[in-house]
């Protein structure tokens, strides 16, 4: 019963009316089978009641029509539900992000910093390239060459003498040869001869060696700068020298 009624209830006015209608009518059929004579005796006024026209095809389209209406409410409702429940989603993973990222930021910020690196040390300059040696100066291979070099050492040594002085002496003695040698003199006698472009003996030239140059008494340079030598210290200079030594 309460579900008819329930049912009756969300008919629409039209449909309340029809049924209504049909429960008008149910009551006259009774009346009629209790009180015949009574129907027959007031047909005029059983005739004037007309009852409310309806048709089960027109009740049953408007049914149709309520329950597609209540459809489209359900849909509308559970669309409106999603949309609701898909922006609270949104929200709270929004939210939840946003506390992540602060969450984030403040372990950067409470993050000690790196010690700063130590500078690196200034690499000590580089030393300074040792200046290149002075070329060796050349000297020409004859008497002037010999005698512009022995003079260069004798000059660095602080021997006295002069180009002149010396070559005066060399062209008297050995006419410029730096193999001369006397083997007729009182020295080649003795067994000590002369040697080289000045004619020393070789005791008195290992005895004025000038360091740095060879101790070969044929070798002209050496001749020369030791027999100057030794002029220096027996005549004062080669330039003293005007006969034989």
């Amino acid at each position: 019963m309460r579900s008819t009624i329930s049912a009756y209830a969300r008919l629409p006015k039209i449909h309340k009316f029809s049924v209504a209608g049909i429960a008008a009518t149910g009551a006259a059929v009774v009346a009629v089978a209790v009180a015949p004579h009574a129907f027959a005796a007031d047909t005029h006024a059983a005739a004037a009641v007309k009852p409310v026209a309806w048709s089960a095809e027109a009740f049953g389209e408007t049914q149709q029509g309520e329950g597609e209406l209540e459809k489209h409410a359900d849909a509308a409702a559970k669309a409106g539900a999603d949309a609701a429940a898909k922006v609270k989603a949104d929200t709270e993973r929004t939210q939840k992000q946003a506390a992540n990222r602060s969450t984030e930021r403040k372990a950067i910020a409470a993050k000690p910093a790196a010690p700063a690196k130590p500078a690196a040390a200034a690499k000590p300059a580089a030393k300074p390239a040792a200046p290149a040696a002075p070329a060796k100066k050349a000297y020409a291979d004859n008497v002037d060459g010999w005698i512009s070099e022995a003079l260069d050492i004798l000059r660095a040594k602080g021997i006295p003498a002069s180009y002149e002085g010396i070559k005066k002496n060399v062209m008297r003695e050995s006419t410029g040869n730096p193999r001369a040698i006397n083997d007729w003199d009182v020295n080649a006698v003795n067994g000590v001869p002369s040697k080289g472009l000045l004619q020393m003996i070789d005791p008195t030239f290992k005895a004025y060696h000038v360091e740095g140059t060879s101790w070969d008494i044929y070798d002209p340079v050496a001749n020369i700068t030791a027999a100057c030598n030794y002029a220096a210290d027996k005549y004062g200079s080669m330039d003293n020298v005007n006969s034989a030594y």
